[in-house]
């Protein structure tokens, strides 16, 4: 992306996508956000599974 370059989308315009500490940061963000989201999938699943297998 050329610095100056606008986004068409719904994401806010004024920030300096190109910066390398706008990567890094939403990055990390993001990662984080599916490792927690990961985890609490696999505890529900495995919730599930504990409660039907319980019931046999």
């Amino acid at each position: 992306m050329i610095p100056g370059e606008t986004v068409q989308s719904m994401l806010p315009q004024d920030l300096p996508w190109w910066r390398p500490d706008y990567a890094i940061f939403f990055g990390v963000l993001y990662a984080v956000l599916i490792v927690i989201g990961s985890g609490l999938g696999l505890v529900l699943l495995n919730s599930i599974l504990q409660m039907f297998s319980k019931n046999k």
